[in-house]
């Protein structure tokens, strides 16, 4: 699992960053992350399905529902369940069901999505390892 944490920034090389940097450098990345996996995910998929998933992210009510009622007795699937014991949701919460909408809509269009996330994850910490200097550099720092 990729996890954005100062041990990310230890294994990279850039332990060496202040603080505040530090967590402006994890957010650039996690951005920069949501972005790259985004268009790759999308590449095979249909226009309307591109649409679909932006309206159970955005938790389009309506769409929402229909991944639910389309998934069967979600309150009884393994997602559902680990969201509320490891993922912090309190049950039967709007923002319960969109998240599970989206991943019962992941798993049905883009069952490669785990896949996706590790590939471009690898190509970006490689990108950060291989920029390292300059990325010190740009913040003053040369360790």
């Amino acid at each position: 699992m990729f996890k954005l944490d100062n041990d990310f920034l230890e294994e990279v090389g850039l332990s060496g960053l202040p603080d505040v940097q530090k967590k402006e450098f994890l957010a650039h990345t996690q951005e920069e992350l949501e972005i790259r996996v985004g268009v790759k995910m999308s590449e095979g998929l249909t226009d309307e399905q591109v649409r679909e998933f932006e309206r159970v992210i955005d938790g389009d009510e309506t769409t929402v529902k229909a991944m639910l009622a389309e998934s069967g007795d979600y309150k009884n699937h393994d997602f559902y369940k680990l969201l509320i014991e490891k993922g912090g949701f309190a049950s039967d919460t709007p923002e319960l069901e969109k998240e599970f909408a989206s991943i019962y809509w992941l798993a049905k269009n883009r069952p490669d999505y785990q896949q996706i996330v590790a590939k471009v994850a690898g190509e970006l910490k490689n990108e950060i390892m291989t920029n390292k200097a300059e990325i010190l550099g740009a913040n003053g720092n040369d360790r």
